[in-house]
């Protein structure tokens, strides 16, 4: 008697062959895209840098791979910062990876005062400093996250040379789904974003000053910049991102060191 190809155990060899093989497929592939999709994330995370330093313009359509490579390398120098300090430290900043430091317990701690969100932080971070052809110092990019209303929101924030006036905030990257397009989403429309040009993070006194607010004399103010309409929670997940990077917990220490020429 011919024996059953349509037994249990035969449909299961085929089942688990057919996932194995696939298996294999999908291992293989993302083992050999990895090396170009780390490429395309790194070239990605350039071109909003170049964005935040008013050097490149992604809103006006596709900016070609070459020009972001040319112009980062020309004018920009990423370096390592140890927050605890406020010093630079040795290391490879472009390739270094924050958020799998922040992950590592042995690379960094749990803030006590964390009104971002962020769960953890590294003890070292990047920051970037843009230099113009005659290699003077134009503009200093602090990274920047904190939760909003759905998603840890990512931007780069521009400030001048003197760490005090603002050249922009560009939000660049959402986890999940993102904040709610048309409210919460305008963080990157780019009227929102050119509110704050040459807004003041510090007052006179030295105190953090700068305040994502509904107050019109406030957002008036060097201080003040005018909250989104209907996106409380994500305008609220804005300074509290910029409360607390730029706390004692974050780049205070730096931006102490480089207001009193730490950057020379």
């Amino acid at each position: 008697m011919a024996s059953n190809k349509d037994s249990f155990g035969r449909t299961l060899f085929v089942v688990v062959g057919l996932c194995f093989i696939c298996s294999m497929f999908v291992s293989t592939a993302a083992v050999l895209l990895k090396p170009t999709q780390q490429e395309n994330k790194l070239l990605d995370k350039q071109k909003y840098i170049l964005e935040a330093a008013g050097l490149i313009n992604t809103r006006e359509g596709k900016v070609e791979k070459a020009q972001v490579l040319e112009t980062y390398n020309k004018y920009v120098e990423a370096k390592l910062v140890d927050l605890k300090t406020g010093e630079f430290v040795a290391g490879d900043a472009d390739s270094f990876d924050t958020e799998k430091a922040a992950r590592t317990p042995a690379t960094s701690f749990v803030p006590e005062n964390d009104i971002a969100s962020v769960k953890r932080v590294a003890n070292n971070a990047v920051v970037y400093l843009v230099r113009d052809d005659n290699k003077q110092l134009q503009t200093v990019i602090i990274p920047v996250k904190g939760y909003g209303l759905w998603s840890t929101m990512f931007a780069f924030l521009a400030v001048e040379p003197d760490l005090n006036t603002i050249r922009s905030l560009v939000y660049y990257s959402f986890t999940g789904s993102g904040e709610t397009p048309g409210l919460g989403g305008e963080v990157q429309n780019p009227q929102w974003i050119a509110k704050w040009n040459g807004k003041k993070l510090y007052n006179d006194k030295g105190e953090l000053a700068i305040s994502v607010t509904k107050n019109p004399v406030v957002a008036a103010s060097p201080y003040g910049v005018d909250a989104l309409s209907g996106a409380t929670l994500t305008g609220n997940g804005v300074q509290n991102s910029l409360t607390f990077w730029l706390g004692e917990e974050g780049f205070a220490r730096f931006i102490e060191k480089a207001r009193n020429g730490g950057l020379s």
